[in-house]
């Protein structure tokens, strides 16, 4: 058996978010383009006594609901095998933030665990997994650029977007509930809905091509509720970003920036707001 195996999880952002109505299911359906970024956490998967889970974050729950510990153990289960794994989460990715994390983490268990347990699962069958554990899991088993429908858990992989730096900022002892955002959704309040096919279309030719078509329509619940995002938004592009906008239900934004520079004068600029920062880069796809 393998000794030991390392994944990186990236985070991701939301270029395009646009929501088409209410499901039976009680979920939403949503067009969204997802983008992944270079901010990461690092999962390691070595043997273990059941399912161990450690992390570098304090107050992180290790046991049963943690989404990690859910995907090591939904593929034990289908495969029939008794787990003995210790997975380490080394977390840089803001918490509880929009950022796909916790979902992030889980589709790096399942793609580590694929190879640990030696399955040799295929992009497609680890994707269908992820959907059983949260509606972005699926997009972060191979990340990249993507087209998300139905709840999120159907992938259109696109081409690669051209690396751009972006700024990330997330409001310090602000956690936004996803359910709650969703739950308090009203389609009249969207002014300007995403243009998806647009953003797709420009992609290939970087952020300043899709800009004019980007949007969040989750943007119409959280910043009422939480109005500093709409001043962190417009102080990053005071401070040079050419595009800024909340990442899924929140709260962090993210800007496009330029170059390094720019991208250091953005995360000078909002120091005042209280806010973990980090300057990174889109990230092209991973294949299995």
């Amino acid at each position: 058996m393998t000794e030991k195996i390392i994944e990186t999880a990236y985070a991701k952002i939301n270029l395009g978010l646009r929501i088409l109505g209410k499901r039976k299911d009680g979920y939403h359906e949503v067009s969204m383009i997802m983008q992944s970024v270079g901010l990461s956490d690092e999962v390691i998967i070595t043997e273990g006594n059941g399912i161990e889970i450690s992390t570098n974050v304090e107050g992180l729950s290790c046991g049963k609901d943690n989404l990690a510990y859910k995907a090591a153990a939904l593929l034990a289960e289908k495969y029939n095998i008794t787990p003995n794994v210790h997975i380490v989460l080394n977390k840089s990715i803001f918490m509880a933030a929009g950022l796909a994390g916790g979902s992030s983490d889980a589709a790096a268990v399942l793609r580590g665990l694929n190879k640990y347990w030696k399955l040799g699962l295929y992009t497609d069958k680890l994707e269908a997994i992820g959907a059983e554990l949260g509606s972005d899991v699926p997009f972060c088993i191979c990340g990249g650029s993507a087209i998300a429908k139905g709840r999120g858990e159907v992938i259109l992989p696109l081409p690669d977007m051209p690396e751009n730096y972006v700024v990330l900022a997330k409001p310090k002892n602000l956690d936004v509930s996803t359910a709650w955002v969703y739950k308090n959704y009203d389609p009249g309040r969207v002014l300007n809905n995403p243009c998806i096919w647009q953003i797709a279309e420009n992609l290939p030719h970087g952020g300043r091509a899709m800009a004019p078509f980007m949007g969040n329509a989750l943007e119409t619940v959280t910043i009422p509720a939480h109005p500093q995002i709409a001043l962190l938004k417009m102080a990053m592009l005071k401070a040079g970003a050419y595009f800024a906008m909340m990442s899924g239900s929140g709260p962090t934004v993210f800007a496009f920036a330029d170059n390094r520079e720019i991208a250091e004068a953005i995360v000078e600029a909002v120091q005042d707001f209280n806010v973990e920062t980090a300057i990174t880069t889109t990230v092209r796809r991973k294949d299995i």
